[in-house]
Formats: C-alpha cells, sequence, structure tokens
C-alpha cells in the first residue's frame, strides 16, 4: 500500500531565520489516499514568547507550550511516524523550513526535499488563477470548517487529508470496483447460453399486419408531401 504523511505546523510567526520557532506539528497517516486513523500530534516548546499577532491565528499562548517538550526531545517520535513517507503539507516550503531548522538545530537529518508533496502547487495547477488556500479548497470542495474556530495542527492536517484526497481523485479510487468484472462475466456467460441472436431479427408483425400497412402508407404519402422529401415511399400492398 501507498503510504503518506500529511503535516501540518504552528509557529511563532513566518521565518526560523529571524528567530521564529515551531510550536506545534500534527501528522495524518493516509494509506492509498484513505486515512487510516493513525496520528502524531504535539505542542512544543519554542523557548521564546508567542507574539500577539501569532496567537490570534491559532490561540496558542506561552502557558499552553510553558510545560511541552521541546523539540530535540520528540524528533526522534515524530521521525518514527513520518518514516520513509512521502510528506505532503500545504505551502510545504513554510512547513519544511521549520522542520528543517529545528532538526539543524539538534544535530538530527533532515527529510530528504524530494519526499514533500506541496498540495499548493498541485491546486495550482489543478486551479489556474483561482484562490488556492486551505480554506478556499475546503469550500471549493464541500468540506466542513465548523471544527475549525482557530489554526491548529491537527485540525488543519486533517482538513488537507481530506483536500489531497480531492485533488487526486481519492474518492473514485476509494469505490470497490474489484466484484465487477466477475460479476459482469458471470451474467455474460449465463446470457451465452440461448446462443446468438439472429441478425436481422424475425419481423414481430403478421402477413395480414404489414399488407394494411403498406396499403395505408399508399393512401396517405404523395409524392411532394413530407415523407417523401426525406425519401420514405409506400410500398406496394401487393408485394407485401
Amino acid at each position: 500500500m501507498a503510504r503518506e504523511i500529511v503535516l501540518d505546523t504552528e509557529t511563532t510567526g513566518f521565518d526560523p531565520k529571524t528567530g521564529d520557532r515551531l510550536i506545534e506539528v500534527g501528522c495524518i497517516e493516509i494509506e492509498d489516499l484513505l486515512p487510516t486513523g493513525r496520528t502524531f500530534h504535539t505542542l512544543v516548546n519554542p523557548e521564546r514568547t508567542i507574539p500577539p499577532g501569532a496567537i490570534a491565528v491559532h490561540g496558542i499562548t506561552d502557558d499552553k507550550v510553558r510545560d511541552a517538550p521541546k523539540f530535540h526531545q520528540i524528533v526522534h517520535d515524530l521521525m518514527a511516524f513520518i518514516g520513509d513517507a512521502p510528506v505532503i503539507a500545504h505551502n510545504a516550503a513554510f512547513d519544511r523550513s521549520f522542520i528543517d531548522f529545528e532538526c539543524g538545530r539538534c544535530d538530527h537529518p533532515l527529510i530528504e526535499a524530494t519526499r514533500w508533496i506541496d498540495t499548493l502547487q498541485l491546486a495550482q495547477k489543478r486551479f489556474p488563477g483561482m484562490a488556492n488556500s486551505l480554506d478556499a479548497l475546503c469550500k471549493r470542495f464541500k468540506i466542513s470548517l465548523v471544527e475549525r474556530t482557530l489554526h491548529g495542527a491537527l485540525i488543519d492536517a486533517r482538513l488537507l487529508a481530506d483536500v489531497y484526497l480531492e485533488l487526486k481523485g481519492g474518492k473514485e479510487r476509494a469505490l470497490d470496483l474489484t466484484a465487477r468484472p466477475t460479476t459482469a462475466a458471470a451474467v455474460g456467460g449465463a446470457v451465452g447460453g440461448y446462443g446468438a441472436r439472429p441478425r436481422p431479427l424475425a419481423p414481430a408483425s403478421t402477413e395480414q399486419e404489414r399488407a394494411d400497412h403498406a396499403a395505408f402508407l399508399a393512401r396517405t404519402l404523395k409524392d411532394g408531401s413530407l415523407w417523401a422529401a426525406y425519401g420514405v415511399k409506400a410500398a406496394d400492398p401487393a408485394a407485401a
């Protein structure tokens, strides 16, 4: 089975190079484009204060992360959960920059760049020129946002898993059609027992009915009529 990990993060800001840090990470495991129910989720102590602007986005305060583990304490569990699977993220360059930065600080090997899949790029190719934020895609695909009052890593990862499923045509792939060929073959075999139909089929009308119909046409159709213009001509009743 094709195993993939949908990942989302929350941070103190936009750029780890200017001192921003990771404060939450959430992962959803999917196999063959369907969630398995396995997740990874944790808050992370950023070892710095969280700006009010960031709190307004995700609602994570200093109090909530004060007793949370630091990244070096969760990195092995996170990477064990991810394994060697591709990592799916929306605007993946953002999440990757923070994961790479945190891994670099604790000398942990990075996730290979080729394993990151960006759903923003997938959406831009499918819907060029349209809004392709996670919210916009959820609305476009009619994915409920009722439980999402604020951004959250695990909530957003769940939403992104549904969006990724839609972008990859997962609903169609999820249908079990394996029984259909067998059933069709069985039905075909049963029908085949009656033998091939003759070509052309034998007429269902009687000889008298055909003669009456030919006589009706002879009385009704005239040269220059609408039907004659299309090449429909009355048959000779005697010949019928």
